[in-house]
């Protein structure tokens, strides 16, 4: 498995690949790996001749400095993770490497709308960030297939609109959250919990279950249900952050059109703020 750290000796593998016909996935992560990850390099193995691992943790999609700095980084770890699952190629590039001027700068991609929803409202420039650092990985690796993680639902809908937008000729594909057994869905951020932490963190897939299962039985009230969630998951020691139910395909509020709906939970549980998400078909 190769370990590049540089743009262009990362050209040099890509330009070797392109010329050998070989069929190229890409995976973007910003490491600290685990086995939701796994999941992306085997969904990307089994689609493609080569495998290239993006591990950056890229300083303009955080909006608090703090929560950038103490980021687990854990390259080392990863790396030995990566080549046991037959990765090609990790590239691992610096901030000074993705932004040699800086970020003040720096031009940037935005995708209107889905940027400033939801999970965009509640943290400014995060999906301008992502959606900038993901193109220029586009770019870079020139990707046939890139594989993205459905437990960033919001994240995954931007990047699919930001292809069909900017004419990227890339397949994105959406591989289904991976869960604990107790059913918290796996995340970097799961690593900030305190061992009674992570025992309560359960609690916001049982709550999101619960609000699936109202919409599934037909009820439409959204506020309510929300409301209901956000005493639940108090009860249970989270912080609600922000608790939405959508429309699937669009992410507006639900209408009389709406023929699936997704659930989108953010709450803080002590420092970690964990997400997770569930569609519900309205059609049954």
């Amino acid at each position: 498995m190769l370990i590049i750290e540089t743009l262009p000796m990362l050209r040099r593998e890509v330009r070797r690949w392109r010329q050998d016909g070989k069929r190229i996935a890409l995976v973007p992560t910003m490491g600290n790996l685990h086995d939701g990850h796994m999941t992306l390099v085997d969904e990307a193995r089994e689609r493609a001749d080569i495998v290239v691992v993006s591990i950056f943790v890229n300083p303009m999609q955080f909006d608090r400095p703090d929560d950038l700095a103490r980021y687990p980084r854990t390259l080392q770890e990863d790396c030995e993770k990566l080549n046991r699952r037959g990765v090609d190629l990790v590239f691992s590039p610096s901030p000074a490497d993705v932004y040699p001027k800086g970020l003040d700068t720096q031009t940037f991609v935005d995708v209107p709308g889905l940027s400033s929803l939801l999970e965009g409202a509640s943290r400014p420039g995060h999906f301008r960030g992502v959606s900038t650092v993901v193109s220029k990985l586009f770019n870079l690796v020139q990707p046939d297939l890139s594989c993205f993680g459905e437990k960033d639902y919001q994240q995954l809908a931007l990047i699919r609109k930001m292809v069909a937008d900017m004419g990227y000729d890339i397949e994105i594909i959406g591989v289904p959250t991976v869960r604990a057994k107790d059913g918290l869905a796996l995340s970097s951020r799961n690593g900030y919990l305190t061992a009674e932490e992570r025992q309560l963190a359960p609690g916001l897939s049982q709550v999101m279950n619960s609000m699936a299962n109202k919409l599934s039985d037909g009820e439409r009230h959204v506020d309510e249900i929300i409301a209901t969630a956000e005493a639940e998951l108090e009860e249970k020691g989270f912080r609600p952050d922000r608790l939405a139910i959508c429309d699937a395909d669009s992410l507006l509020p639900l209408n009389t059109e709406s023929q699936r709906a997704v659930i989108l939970m953010a709450a803080w549980l002590g420092n970690a703020r964990l997400i997770d998400n569930q569609q519900v078909d309205l059609t049954q």
